[in-house]
């Protein structure tokens, strides 16, 4: 099995959105802004309109592209892609709906977007971005430069480049007018808050709602500032530097700023030839991302919070390279010990200290507790992969159970869940773990989970409390 080449993974000559590094964003069009307002969610916003506040921000790019430039923060701004975002972030899209038949409807109408809706950026104005954020000509800063993008992005799309020293790039840009239009929809506190008070009381449990607000805010502000992602790439990079199996594109932090990231060009097996490729490649892969996912919350304290399928470039000799870094939660070492005490006492069926564990962070309701061995029978549906027989598949049918209406609210384990409460830190928690899973159940992977979850406790006990910048030895797998 040899790798593709560059052209294989590349959609030069008929570029779709679908055909994107993060297929998982699509934009709320359409419906959306007629069925926000009917539910509550309106979009009253700060005087001036996003595409104003845009040409405002960007009237030099606006003058010399008009339209064609505006369109950008037309289609997402007037608090379409913050929904949508905050629904990713949340994971509510995919969860089932509780509540009256109208509800359902109504929520699921919020939510639905019709893909394909945002063009790619002709490649006059993608030159033109480009040397506005670096004061120099195009030719100058790229000996080669693909006008066609190979990816698209959630508020941005990919193109390849060569750099003047013969390296090749892959450089995000970002939609003109997005960042200014988008923060102008997250000043507007009344629709997170509307969209978290309909979606937590149809899904779940309860929630803070204030606080998960906050977070939602902080999450998608820093999404649209790409030198955070660059920060947030570098981390991950440095942690994990030289091992055989995780690689994380280097940076070209000169070439990074707010609208332009610029990153080593990656060339892999997409995410259709990888679920269609030998099965102990599909184990090895599935390994190196839950790895990757255990590992970096225990040793770096930071969690990637958006593992899906399309952020992933999968290698013949059984590595991944991992993508888009633009959404990472970074935990406290008392956070971290927390959920590997949680985690602990699910392994060891310990239903007295997981209510105890549970009830001290906050996420138990102190003065209507569940039952504890509920508590625990429910966790341990949840988390089959470590506390069923070893080895275990991860399955559709494990994927589907988790988002399922079984294990929410509406299912078996109703009085159990009425009386928890998620905090805010816990949603990328539950975003990973939802993503982890059903990516690992498309590839159908194979593998000792519990034994990769304890040696992770392990090593983190043995470091002393708290995350590490240590990361698993490398030949490990």
């Amino acid at each position: 099995m040899t790798e593709p080449p560059v052209s294989d993974m590349r959609a030069t000559k008929a570029f779709h959105p679908l055909h994107a590094v993060a297929p998982g964003y699509c934009l709320a069009q359409g419906r959306l802004a007629e069925t926000l307002p009917v539910v509550g969610l309106t979009m009253r916003r700060p005087e001036g309109s996003a595409a104003a506040r845009t040409r405002s921000a960007d009237s030099a790019i606006a003058a010399r592209h008009g339209r064609v430039a505006e369109r950008y923060a037309d289609l997402l701004g007037n608090s379409r892609c913050v929904v949508m975002k905050a629904c990713q972030l949340m994971s509510l899209a995919s969860l089932p709906p509780v509540g009256s038949p109208e509800q359902q409807v109504i929520y699921q109408s919020a939510l639905a977007g019709r893909e394909g809706d945002t063009p790619s950026m002709p490649a006059g104005l993608v030159a033109d971005l480009v040397e506005t954020e670096f004061g120099l000509p195009l030719h100058e800063i790229f000996i080669d430069f693909d006008p066609h993008p190979i990816a698209a992005a959630s508020i941005g799309q990919v193109h390849a480049a060569q750099l003047q020293d013969g390296r090749d790039v892959a450089v995000k840009i970002q939609y003109p007018g997005v960042e200014s239009a988008i923060r102008a929809d997250l000043s507007n506190g009344e629709l997170l808050a509307a969209l978290l008070q309909l979606g937590c009381g149809m899904t779940c449990v309860q929630a803070d709602v204030p606080a998960i607000a906050r977070e939602l805010s902080a999450r998608i502000g820093e999404e649209i500032d790409y030198r955070v992602e660059a920060v947030n790439q570098e981390a991950f990079a440095a942690a994990y530097r030289g091992h055989p199996l995780i690689r994380i594109p280097e940076t070209v932090p000169e070439l990074c700023t707010a609208r332009v990231l610029t990153m080593e060009l990656s060339e892999g097996f997409c995410w259709a030839r990888a679920r269609s490729a030998p099965q102990h490649l599909r184990d090895r892969w599935g390994e190196v991302i839950y790895r990757f996912a255990v590992g970096s919350l225990t040793r770096l304290g930071m969690l990637n919070a958006d593992p899906n399928s399309g952020n992933y470039l999968f290698h013949a000799d059984g590595g991944v390279t991992f993508l888009d870094f633009g959404c990472v939660r970074r935990y406290s070492a008392k956070q971290v010990l927390t959920v590997q005490a949680m985690m602990q006492a699910i392994v060891d069926s310990e239903a007295t200290q997981l209510l105890r564990v549970m009830t001290q962070a906050g996420y138990v309701d102190r003065a209507d507790p569940p039952d504890a061995g509920a508590l625990l029978a429910w966790l341990h549906e949840a988390h089959q992969p470590i506390v069923a027989r070893q080895p275990y598949t991860y399955s559709p049918d494990f994927a589907a159970a988790l988002r399922g209406s079984d294990l929410a609210r509406s299912g078996r384990y109703a009085e159990v869940i009425r009386r928890l409460t998620i905090p805010a830190d816990f949603l990328s928690l539950v975003r990973v773990n939802l993503g982890v899973a059903g990516v690992l159940a498309g590839l159908g992977a194979t593998g000792h989970w519990a034994a990769i979850h304890r040696e992770h406790c392990a090593a983190a006990r043995s470091q002393g409390a708290g995350p590490s910048r240590r990361m698993m030895r490398p030949g490990t797998t």
